[in-house]
């Protein structure tokens, strides 16, 4: 099993010193929000807190995360990037390909797509997107997008999606590992047509179900005996060690955490402060799985 570390809520000038402290402490991977827009008000609550408010506010910054993939990958040279969650159905499809194209390259393929359906609507009007029917748009668009990640001359005529013959260059050396969050059935069943799934905050006992269910639509859809990444945050019930070997037994491949919340850090503090917790818990977790 891999650690990762979520930078979420972190300043923008601490996504690098924390990068390269992660690195050097044991962890494999960074975790980045996505977000396009704030609303001054929301039309719809946030469903993943039992009061619709969301985990997050209108002052937490949330860079493009592929421009702050490449800029940590510049100052290390094995970690590698993931989205939790980039609003994929938010965005057109040929410049969401461009970017990552181009991040790919610049990064030695170091970045994996981490793809949601997205909750907030003001979201995708702001980026010019229909908020209905997103779900099989985006399913499109990852097909849209790995034809252009070919480097070939492509052409594309779908539901949501027609081009004429072109080519999209720098293209990717590497296939662009996809991911997608989420844990309705819609979400678990994309899941298992891609490359991995992304949890959100849960038990150990809410995990061990969702991954048997993910796993049963990966069966379902013949593909059993590839390999499939199941990415956790920490669970709320697995603490130190012995949490995350229960994790990693029950089939976790990657759990992202805040490592400097397990030693009273919080979210705003110096990014000095975090690195030591950084550092802490390679010492007490990661030594020991």
């Amino acid at each position: 099993m891999q650690f990762g570390i979520s930078i979420a809520f972190s300043q923008s000038p601490d996504y690098v010193p924390l990068a390269v402290a992660a690195e050097a402490n044991g962890f494999s991977a960074v975790t980045l929000p996505d977000h396009l827009i704030y609303p001054r008000e929301l039309s719809v609550p946030y469903p993943y807190t039992p009061d619709g408010v969301p985990r997050f506010t209108d002052d937490d910054p949330f860079p493009d995360p592929w421009l702050a993939s490449v800029a940590m990958a510049a100052a290390t040279r094995e970690l590698w990037f993931y989205t939790s969650i980039y609003v994929l159905p938010a965005r057109n499809p040929v410049h969401v390909a461009k970017i990552m194209g181009s991040a790919a390259e610049f990064t030695g393929n170091r970045v994996r797509l981490g793809d949601g359906m997205g909750w907030m609507p003001e979201e995708f009007a702001a980026g010019g997107q229909e908020f209905a029917r997103r779900g099989a748009r985006a399913d499109e668009m990852l097909s849209v997008m790995k034809k252009l990640w070919t480097g070939d001359w492509v052409e594309h005529h779908g539901e949501f999606y027609d081009f004429a013959a072109l080519k999209m260059r720098p293209a990717p050396s590497q296939p662009i590992p996809i991911y997608v969050g989420g844990f309705s059935k819609p979400a678990l069943r994309r899941a298992a047509r891609n490359d991995g799934w992304i949890a959100d905050l849960h038990t150990l006992a809410e995990l061990e179900a969702l991954i048997a269910e993910v796993r049963g639509y990966r069966a379902a859809e013949g593909r059993a005996a590839e390999p499939f990444e199941i990415l956790s945050f920490g669970c709320s019930d697995a603490f130190g060690a012995a949490g995350y070997r229960a994790m990693r037994d029950m089939g976790v491949t990657v759990v992202s955490t805040m490592p400097w919340l397990y030693y009273g850090v919080k979210l705003q503090s110096p990014v000095e402060l975090k690195i030591d917790g950084i550092k802490r818990f390679a010492d007490d977790v990661i030594a020991k799985i």
